[in-house]
């Protein structure tokens, strides 16, 4: 299949690239940058110069594709243009999308936070002769690489504060996915997904906050403390609201629909090898 995939040279993107090439796909990727050119063609990939808000690009980009895997988000990693990415992400969805109607082809993509109408737009295209897959990943999607996501946060937040903290007694679990399985799972979406899929990217269903402050303060050498949820919003900032959360997934319904396995190392494992806290 030759594949379109957006964000192809992202944290989920570069191992999606190298598995697509594995599995003897033709991967066109997306990229702004002529580092991202270079990264592509070295990974055996051809690349697309242009950006997300280039929707003549896209458009054409999947016209030629036999499928489309859409990962890039453009927000700014403080969320301060968050709208506009929204905004920007729809319009990328229809785009390819509407190029995508009546042919069968598929279109995998990705749900984001307050993104309601961009994952109508995609199960919408169901309707219309597009196979499409939603795939909703954990809040943590850790590895090798991970420089900004939730618990890279979390640890900047334990240095600066000089405590590693949770909230209250810390049982409320972050639901996380290995960068590897996660890539893994969008190319079995790509080749065998039915239209209108619903994916939960999932392989720890629940780590309690508590133990994931544990490791933390015990890499950093730091006290491991209990906050309570007035606390919450002076330490851990604008990240309060999403610590606090309790929300435990569950994977077991994409598991059997795809053949799909979590393989990599449960969350706590990963941190426990040390890379997350080489500066």
């Amino acid at each position: 299949m030759r594949v379109f995939v957006t964000g192809a040279t992202g944290y989920i993107g570069s191992p999606l690239v190298r598995e697509l090439l594995g599995a003897g796909h033709t991967v066109v990727g997306l990229t702004r940058s002529e580092a991202g050119v270079a990264a592509l063609t070295a990974a055996g990939a051809e690349a697309r110069f242009g950006a997300l808000d280039d929707f003549d690009g896209l458009h054409r980009a999947a016209a030629d594709a036999d499928g489309v895997i859409h990962l890039a988000f453009n927000a700014d990693r403080d969320f301060s243009n968050f709208a506009n990415a929204l905004s920007t992400d729809l319009r990328a969805i229809e785009t390819m999308g509407a190029t995508l109607e009546g042919s069968g082809r598929p279109f995998v993509t990705t749900a984001h936070l307050n993104d309601q109408a961009s994952q109508d737009a995609a199960i919408a295209l169901a309707q219309r002769g597009v196979r499409t897959a939603i795939a909703t990943l954990s809040p943590s999607v850790h590895g090798e690489g991970d420089r900004h996501g939730f618990v890279p946060r979390l640890i900047t937040i334990a240095r600066t504060k000089g405590v590693s903290a949770y909230i209250g007694d810390g049982s409320n679990r972050w639901p996380a996915v290995y960068r590897l399985d996660a890539a893994h799972l969008y190319r079995l979406a790509l080749e065998a997904a039915p239209a209108g899929s619903r994916l939960d990217g999932v392989g720890d269903e629940g780590v309690p906050l508590r133990d994931i402050a544990t490791v933390i303060g015990k890499r950093l050498n730091v006290p491991v403390v209990s906050i309570t949820s007035d606390e919450a919003s002076g330490h851990f900032g604008p990240l309060a609201t999403i610590v606090a959360f309790d929300h435990p997934r569950s994977s077991v319904r994409t598991q059997e629909l795809l053949g799909w396995r979590p393989v990599g190392p449960g969350l706590i494992a990963d941190l426990e090898q040390g890379h997350y806290f080489d500066q």
